[in-house]
């Protein structure tokens, strides 16, 4: 039932719905919807242009993490990388389902836009990289997002503005996390240097007619500076000077946790070494994703997630030491997995012992044993880390399942397989030791004790008299037949 309307005015500004209520489901008003607003043609082009941005972003953020050394952007990066992945994902079906087969997603959509990302991804320093992503890139991206909500029409558009409203709520956070780091290690010096190149920047976006295309357009091209030389990705995982001994393999930590004799409260602690150790699995699988070509946007979107995942447990560990009155960087938080991994093998075999390892994480002795340590030694924040970390690893062997397992005929095969490639690493436990790079130091009763003047308990000789290292066990507890 419609009240009536009266004869003056448009009937735009005149037309009441009915008892008043808001009207077009609240999305806008009557008048805003009779705004033609965004053509199919013109949403489009500029979804693919968002679209184009964070499946760049995603590259930098991915490609420049295993070789940052700040462990808090390393995590930074780990959570960016991961919302970039998802909003491609999303812009990929909405620009699908807008008459577009074939959808062109992989078409650069102006050159320009190239050669700003490609500045970005080949930036010198962290100072660098950090003003590229979130004082130039992101910012454009919010801009762009912001002018497609204002400019299109909300009711026809709804689902374009719908996925631009929730992408601005993390590109916000992002922008508003890169303010803050950039305020703590850029300073006035560093940007005065960085000033022509930031203009460049903001050159290749005027000529690009903003990121969204949308705006007046400068003659003058795009100009390279970082990325004359195209980018060489780094495999070696670096880390700030807080890693005190990264090549140390003095404690293995899971002969530890599954030793009987052992008391819960210990393992513990050791389960949070475990975690922040998880640092090294992001390392690892940026360099599967980077390296790994010609895959379904699912294919990287899941690992991405996975990347995330360990990252989050990784600072899991770092709260735990914390909450229990440990300095972390009393333990000795090790690359060798990682580099080792990333130097020694091709990025399918990194994947068949990422899958392998997994996999053996799924029986009782695995994940849930980890969880009913944490239950079992009364500290209610190890008992909730391992929940979710039990979860996170359930999903990460299905994710081994979706884009590893699939090629194998059985999948017996594919275990197999990983066992096979992770043996082919070298341990080079003793050469490292007769390089000098370690002298692979008991690390473990320092840290434990420091836990027990935090409990306020004695210490226990057993844990105390307790080491064995990894010169002859991996981390699956298989015996390494020879020590390099």
């Amino acid at each position: 039932m419609l009240c009536c309307m009266t004869s003056t005015g448009s009937p735009l500004d005149t037309y009441q719905p009915y008892r008043g209520l808001p009207p077009m489901a609240g999305l806008c008003s009557i008048r805003e919807a009779a705004d033609p607003g965004l053509s199919v043609e013109s949403c489009v082009a500029r979804l693919k242009r968002y679209h184009y941005a964070f499946k760049r972003l995603h590259e930098i953020l991915i490609a420049r993490l295993t070789a940052e050394p700040i462990y808090e952007l390393k995590m930074a990066l780990s959570l960016h990388a991961h919302l970039c992945a998802e909003h491609v994902q999303v812009l990929r079906a909405r620009v699908a389902e807008m008459r577009e087969p074939p959808l062109g997603l992989d078409v650069v959509p102006d050159t320009n836009l190239q050669v700003f990302f490609d500045e970005i991804l080949c930036s010198p320093t962290t100072e660098s990289l950090l003003v590229g992503i979130y004082d130039k890139a992101l910012p454009a991206l919010r801009q762009a997002l912001g002018r497609h909500i204002a400019e299109t029409n909300r009711m026809v558009d709804h689902p374009s503005v719908r996925l631009c409203r929730f992408a601005l709520l993390e590109v916000d956070d992002m922008v508003d996390y890169g303010a803050k780091a950039i305020a703590c290690l850029v300073d006035d010096a560093t940007r005065s240097t960085l000033s022509p190149w930031l203009s460049s920047l903001d050159q290749a976006l005027a000529a690009a007619g903003g990121l969204d295309g949308s705006q007046p357009r400068s003659t003058s091209p795009a100009q390279r500076t970082y990325s004359v030389k195209p980018f060489v990705f780094d495999p070696k995982p670096q880390r700030d000077e807080r890693f005190k001994d990264p090549y140390n393999r003095g404690v293995n930590a899971e002969a530890f946790l599954y030793d009987p004799t052992m008391p819960e409260n210990a393992k513990t602690l050791m389960l949070y070494f475990k975690r922040l150790r998880e640092i090294d699995v992001p390392e690892m699988i940026a360099s599967i994703i980077h390296q790994t070509s010609g895959k379904p946007w699912g294919y990287y979107r899941d690992m991405t997630r996975q990347l995330w995942d360990e990252a989050r447990h990784a600072m899991m560990g770092e709260v735990g030491f914390i909450a229990n009155g440990v300095d972390w960087t009393e333990a000795r938080i090790t690359w060798t997995w990682s580099r080792n991994l990333n130097t020694q093998l091709s990025p399918a075999e990194r994947h068949a012992v990422l899958f392998f390892i997994e996999q053996s994480l799924m029986p009782k002795s695995g994940k849930r044993y980890e969880w009913e340590v944490g239950v079992g030694s009364g500290d209610p924040l190890a008992a909730l880390f391992q929940d979710y970390d039990w979860a996170d690893e359930v999903l990460h062997a299905r994710i081994g399942r979706d884009w590893f397992v699939k090629d194998f005929a059985d999948p017996k095969d594919a275990i197999k397989t990983g066992d096979e490639c992770w043996s082919k690493v070298s341990s080079d436990y003793g050469e490292q030791l007769e390089r000098g790079l370690t002298q692979h130091e008991n690390w473990w009763p320092r840290v434990y004790l420091a836990a027990c003047r935090h409990w306020g308990t004695e210490p226990d000789r057993r844990v105390l008299d307790w080491h064995i290292s990894y010169e002859t066990r991996r981390a699956d507890l298989k015996v390494i037949e020879a020590s390099g």
